[in-house]
């Protein structure tokens, strides 16, 4: 499985237009190569370089299978950031370059979760029902901390 985008080349800069400098929406999304038994995508979107230790920017579960998620949409069921929203939290890192990793999950049943689940029920509830994954690294640092 592939995951892609449009708007910026894998560990390349993310444009600000989809971080908190900016619209704070979400990019799009291009997938490829999906398995044929997949009956579901999830998509986690988290900094690993946070002064805190990993930080999530969205999770979003029960997604048809699709070949796109478009531009500042909500795709299927939103989990809750560690923003505390249910919706994407583009980059905002308080110094230096982080890495953001978004990472696709094929899966091959449609989770029983509730919308604003926490990751690590998501995490749980995809354990052996994961038949692909695929991930794409965005960086990104502020204006001011250049």
């Amino acid at each position: 499985m592939k995951l892609e985008s449009l708007e910026f080349e894998n560990n390349q800069f993310i444009p600000a237009k989809f971080t908190c400098d900016g619209e704070d929406i979400n990019p799009s999304l291009i997938i490829e190569e999906v398995p044929e038994e997949t009956k579901r995508l999830a998509l986690m979107v988290e900094d690993p370089d946070a002064p805190m230790g990993i930080w999530v920017h969205w999770i979003v579960f029960n997604i048809h299978v699709t070949d796109i998620i478009e531009e500042n949409s909500v795709p299927g069921t939103p989990g809750i950031n560690d923003f505390r929203k249910l919706e994407y939290g583009g980059p905002c890192p308080p110094s230096g370059t982080h890495r953001y990793f978004f990472k696709l999950y094929a899966l091959d049943e449609k989770l029983h979760l509730e919308e604003g689940c926490k990751k690590k029920e998501l995490e749980k509830a995809m354990e052996g029902h994961i038949l692909a994954t695929a991930e794409l690294i965005g960086l990104y640092t502020r204006e001011k901390n250049r």
